[in-house]
């Protein structure tokens, strides 16, 4: 989105290093807790967004593609689906 490559590079090191906002690093931390353990969608954690200015609408959207993405994923790897060269994780 803001075509900065370095800054991609660093999220996909490890978002925790990289030079974000608050408001994009909760929302990154949201995604982590909730892959993590889906019950962590807490009231608790939906008011930790909203502190940091994410609405209700985002957090639905957010939430959304949080679990297609994490549906994907366990998706393919219970089919025992390779990744793309592309698409494996950095060295580092």
């Amino acid at each position: 989105m803001t075509g900065d490559e370095e800054l991609a590079a660093q999220i996909k090191r490890d978002y925790r290093q990289a030079n974000l906002d608050p408001k994009t690093r909760a929302l990154l931390d949201h995604a982590v807790e909730l892959t993590r353990d889906p019950h962590s969608g807490s009231q608790e954690g939906v008011n930790r967004l909203r502190e940091h200015g994410w609405t209700d609408e985002e957090i639905l959207t957010a939430t959304h593609i949080i679990g297609f993405f994490n549906y994907y994923v366990r998706l393919a790897e219970g089919l025992g689906v390779e990744p793309e060269d592309f698409m494996r994780k950095a060295a580092g």
